[in-house]
């Protein structure tokens, strides 16, 4: 039985293309201005900026980054809004050793 990948949702994806479209617009850049600076194809941009639902994730950020555009990630369980269990995480261990063990060879 194979594992199935679960997408992110169609609009997600297009609103983090809207977001892009226009702040490429308030400052001025075209598609093609974007591209170059971002070092990504202008076919690229334009998928992303039409809310491509798969796109590798160095370009993502390539272009994000030049815009000046931030991201927050938030740890939480699959299917469940994020941040919502940070009392159920695992604590770390009371006593770490200072220095890794070494093992008679």
């Amino acid at each position: 039985m194979g594992s199935r990948k679960k997408k992110i949702p169609p609009s997600a994806t297009a609103e983090l293309g809207r977001i892009v479209r226009e702040q490429r617009k308030m400052l001025r850049l075209t598609q093609e201005d974007l591209a170059l600076s971002s070092g990504v194809g202008l076919a690229f941009l334009y998928q992303f900026e039409h809310g491509k639902p798969t796109m590798r994730i160095d370009k993502v950020l390539a272009v994000l980054r030049t815009l000046g555009i931030g991201i927050t990630l938030r740890l939480g369980r699959p299917n469940h809004p994020a941040g919502t269990i940070a009392n159920e995480l695992p604590r770390p261990p009371s006593s770490v050793p200072s220095r890794p063990r070494r093992y008679a060879r």
